[in-house]
C-alpha cells in the first residue's frame, strides 16, 4: 500500500522535514483529476463511523471491496504542530495502485532540497520567507457524493 497525502506541511510532519530515516528524500506526484476522483468515489473510511455508511454491515461490504481507504489527519502549520482543520489521506491497494501508477501520474518531482530550505527557514525563524515557498494549495471542490459518503 502507499498513501496520497496532498499537504505539503503535512508530509513535512510525517517524514521529518526529509530527516526521518527511510524518508530522506520527498517527491511529489502530481496526478490527474480524473484518477483521484476515482480513488474518492471507491474509498472506504478504516473503520466504521456512523451515518458514513447504513449499518455496520454496508461498512464492513465496501471495505473489503474497496480499492482505496480515506482518513482525515490533522492539518499542520510551519511548526508543525496539529490545527483544528483536516487534510485528506488516501491509502490505495491493488487496482488503485495499479491506476495511480500507470494511468494517474502527471509528474513526478523531487522536492527534498526545498523540505530542507523550508525548515531551515522555519527553524530560524523566517516565517515570512517560508510562506513565499511553499507549495499553493487549495481546497479541493469534491462534491459529497464522490466521497461515498466517506466525508466526516
Amino acid at each position: 500500500m502507499t498513501s496520497i497525502k496532498p499537504s505539503f506541511l503535512w508530509m513535512m510532519y510525517r517524514c521529518g522535514w526529509a530527516t526521518k530515516s527511510g524518508q530522506e528524500t520527498v517527491l511529489t506526484v502530481d496526478i490527474g483529476r480524473e484518477g483521484f476522483e476515482w480513488a474518492l468515489r471507491y474509498a472506504c473510511l478504516p473503520g466504521y463511523v456512523p451515518g458514513a455508511n447504513a449499518d455496520r454491515a454496508d461498512w464492513q461490504r465496501r471495505l473489503k471491496r474497496s480499492p482505496t481507504r480515506i482518513q482525515w489527519d490533522p492539518e499542520r502549520d510551519l511548526r508543525l504542530r496539529a490545527l483544528p482543520c483536516r487534510s485528506l489521506q488516501l491509502g490505495p491497494s491493488g487496482e488503485a495502485v495499479r491506476r495511480y501508477a500507470d494511468e494517474g501520474t502527471v509528474a513526478v518531482r523531487d522536492v527534498t532540497s526545498l523540505a530542507h530550505e523550508v525548515h531551515g527557514h522555519v527553524r530560524d525563524g523566517g516565517l515570512d520567507t517560508v510562506r513565499r515557498l511553499l507549495p499553493e494549495e487549495r481546497p479541493y471542490p469534491a462534491k459529497t457524493d464522490r466521497l461515498s459518503g466517506s466525508r466526516p
